[in-house]
């Protein structure tokens, strides 16, 4: 910071003044605070110096010149003018009382007049105050300053007019305090923002300008200040948003040439700022923007100045995934503005990457997304067994003292209620990032091959793979998904990507063969449970259980139509192309074929409730095509005859419900289903047992008094009745239609609000 001209201070009684010609009324006397012990009156490092700076700061700046009114004063204090307490102004090691008006001027006259007068100057007094006592003074020197500037009204504009030049390069030298600029904006109410354009204006205009021509560490604190200004600015509800932000931003007149200097500026320091720090500043400052105005019209300035190319530089030579995470974010958000509106270039610029080095960096700081959101629900409720360990049995014996490593902190345990509030919080601002998975995974091949097939880092030993984690975090997200619309959002997001996935069938082979084995981390926080399954295991299995939980634990009256679209879609592209490829995998195939006719058994019971919910009819199909296609192709994929022949045990027992969903649903008078594959293989069997039984409408079930059939005979007539039983399936069971954005156009923009809303809690937060 540039050496101040020395204030030569002349001494009388209590009375000092200044350079300026000021006269300064304290308490008690100066105690020689204008000279070291050596005489010397502006050595940085001496303390007279220091305490002589903040005068001058203080003095300059933060009291007007009133001249005109009194030649005497010193500080007011009343409620709505600011109250200085600071030890940079004390004498060394002696509190001393706050300094106080001395002036013929009524109070109620002078001090709004001169705190309105210099309104231009707020932002700056506070970034540089702070930051002087936070660089040049020691940790016990702090000044802290405490004022509404809302409640004061701008009189006139003898003040409001351009500062110096030396005035902004030394505030930019200088640390901004985030807090308490961010604390002043969010007081003014947007209408009495839109008084202070003047100020505003400059300060944008300077910071930009900062930003071009930048020298030190100016650069790095104007983007910092911008920063928290743009995002206290754009968060105000103003009563036209695009006018009334170019207003105080920059003016109508003015805004095309700021703007775009501001963005190209942003897109040089991204490409190819001097550290990577910077460089993140920048994107911080970008994404402030993107999120802040995002429903304004300011956003197509960085439509027109693509910063897709300096994005992807920044990520590419990011040394750590965190770092990752925020230019992913921007570039997600970017990509979806006004996206079915016009062609966004950025769709564009996803599709044409190639670039393979920076892609696995992507999708490893996702996956490391993926498994700190996931921790975050674990924080909540532990939902794995403790392993056996040497620790651990010494504890549970009562000599944990010796055990190797100490008895660990326990983790802490909630009530239900607790646990479902704290859930429904879930997941974190981070989650931001899975917009930009989706794009990604939709417009660009490459990324998807090497979304499935990325393998962990060997370097790091006990790393997950990418993969592994999205699908660990989608089935944490999946349980919790009726506790908030935040949380259902972005689990219809992860399942869209996964719809994408498999809908490629090399790929879909690929998650499908032995390969893809690896070992994944399933939400257990809720029951009905699946089987736990331990070690390595093929990823195909690990996405039907996946969509099984979300079947089991989103059931209600008012159902989420579209997500159990997508679930029960996803299992029938899977069982269709293993059908197809005769492809069998070891599974609990029991349990997913009682979990959808569980479906089907809720969609009946609650018919009255569900059969005016929108695109029910595409629900309904799905489950009923999916079932036919097990009975009617179960020996292309099941592994063993057992799990066939309990496919056929399931919907006979289910018989009665089947004919009963049938004529709720009037499912007979559409060809777009095979309800009647279900109900006539019912049929057959219940006629069989019947016979068997000596009676018709026989139980099913073990034996009882009453000459009930056994499961093992229910399960021997069976087998025996495959001899003539006909099934008659519909023709493309396993068919499907291919995943069409515009279909999801309403929920990819409720998705995009979504995500602005996680970035501005980011930004924010500094």
């Amino acid at each position: 910071m540039p050496s101040p001209v020395p204030l030569s201070k002349r001494t009388t009684g209590n009375h000092s003044t200044c350079a300026q010609g000021r006269k300064l009324v304290t308490e008690e006397p100066q105690r020689n605070r204008t000279q070291c012990e050596h005489g010397n009156f502006c050595t940085e490092n001496c303390l007279p110096y220091r305490d002589l700076l903040c005068d001058r700061i203080f003095y300059d700046l933060v009291i007007p010149s009133t001249k005109k009114q009194t030649s005497h004063y010193t500080a007011y204090r009343p409620n709505r003018v600011s109250v200085i307490e600071s030890d940079a102004f004390l004498s060394r090691g002696e509190p001393r009382r706050p300094l106080r008006w001395n002036s013929p001027l009524s109070p109620s006259n002078l001090a709004p007049r001169c705190f309105s007068k210099r309104w231009s100057g707020f932002t700056k007094i506070f970034s540089r105050l702070d930051s002087i006592s936070l660089s040049h003074l020691p940790p016990r020197r702090r000044i802290r300053i405490y004022e509404n500037p809302a409640q004061h009204k701008r009189d006139d504009h003898e003040d409001a007019g351009e500062k110096s030049e030396g005035f902004w390069r030394e505030l930019f030298l200088l640390k901004p305090d985030r807090f308490s600029l961010r604390k002043i904006i969010d007081e003014i109410r947007p209408d009495d923002l839109l008084h202070y354009e003047t100020q505003t204006r400059q300060l944008f205009a300077r910071a930009v300008g900062t930003l071009k021509n930048s020298e030190g560490a100016a650069d790095l604190h104007a983007l910092d200040t911008l920063s928290i200004f743009l995002v206290a600015v754009l968060s105000k509800k103003y009563t036209n948003p695009s006018s009334d932000i170019i207003e105080v931003l920059s003016g109508l007149d003015r805004i095309d040439t700021t703007f775009t200097e501001f963005v190209g500026a942003l897109d040089s320091i991204i490409r190819n700022g001097r550290s990577l720090e910077i460089r993140e500043k920048a994107v911080e400052v970008a994404l402030a923007v993107a999120s802040g105005a995002y429903q304004t019209s300011l956003l197509t300035y960085f439509i027109q100045r693509d910063l897709f190319p300096a994005i992807m530089k920044f990520i590419h030579e990011c040394d750590t995934p965190e770092r990752i995470i925020a230019p992913f974010t921007l570039v997600g958000l970017l990509a979806n503005y006004n996206k079915f509106e016009f062609q966004n270039p950025y769709q564009m610029r996803l599709n044409d990457f190639v670039n393979e080095v920076t892609i696995k960096k992507i999708i490893r700081s996702v996956g490391h997304t993926c498994q700190q959101l996931r921790q975050q629900y674990i924080d909540v409720q532990e939902d794995l067994p403790e392993g056996w360990t040497l620790a651990s049995t010494l504890n549970m014996i009562g000599l944990g003292a010796i055990a190797p490593g100490g008895k660990p902190p326990p983790k802490p345990v909630y009530d239900a209620d607790t646990a479902k509030k704290m859930f429904a919080e879930l997941p974190g601002e981070k989650a931001a990032v899975l917009l930009a998975t989706y794009d990604f995974t939709h417009a660009n091949k490459l990324f998807c091959f090497n979304l499935v097939t990325l393998a962990p880092d060997k370097e790091n030993k006990g790393e997950e793979q990418a993969f592994a984690s999205f699908i660990s975090l989608t089935s944490y997200l999946l349980q919790h998904a009726h506790l908030s619309q935040r949380a259902t959002n972005y689990s219809h997001l992860n399942l869209m990507v996964f719809r994408l996935l498999i809908e490629d069938q090399v790929l879909c082979k690929r998650i499908c063969s032995e390969e893809s084995k690896t070992h994944v981390r399933l939400c257990r926080q809720r029951s009905p449970y699946l089987p736990l399954v331990q070690g390595e295991r093929v990823m195909a299995t690990a996405v039907m259980d996946t969509m099984v939980d979300a079947i089991n634990h989103n059931l209600r009256r008012r159902l989420d139509v579209g997500l159990y679209t997508l679930c029960v879609g996803i299992l029938l592209r899977v069982i269709g192309y293993m059908s197809r490829s005769k492809v069998r995998l070891q599974y609990h195939w029991a349990d997913l074929f009682r979990s959808l006719l569980s479906l089907v058994r809720f969609l009946t019971t609650y018919a009255a409730d569900l059969k005016g919910l929108q695109h029910i009819e595409t629900l309904l199909d799905l489950v009923v095509n999916l079932l036919a296609l097990g009975l009617s192709s179960g020996e292309s994929f099941l592994p063993t005859p057992a799990a066939y022949d309990d496919l056929f045990y399931k919907v006979v027992e289910t018989g009665d419900v089947l004919v009963k969903f049938r004529d709720v649903y009037k499912l007979g008078k559409r060809p777009s289903n095979s309800i009647e594959t279900l109900v006539n293989v019912s049929g057959h069997y219940k006629e069989m047992l019947g016979a068997d039984g000596g009676a018709n409408g026989v139980k099913i079930g073990r034996r009882k008094a009453g000459g009930q059939l056994t499961s093992l005979q229910v399960a021997k007539v069976i087998k025996q009745g495959y001899e003539t039983l006909s099934i008659q399936a519909k023709e493309g069971l396993d068919s499907w239609e291919r995943f069409r954005e515009a279909d999801e156009r309403t929920l990819l923009k409720k998705m995009a609000r979504g995500v602005v809303g996680d970035v501005k809690v980011t930004v924010a937060g500094g």
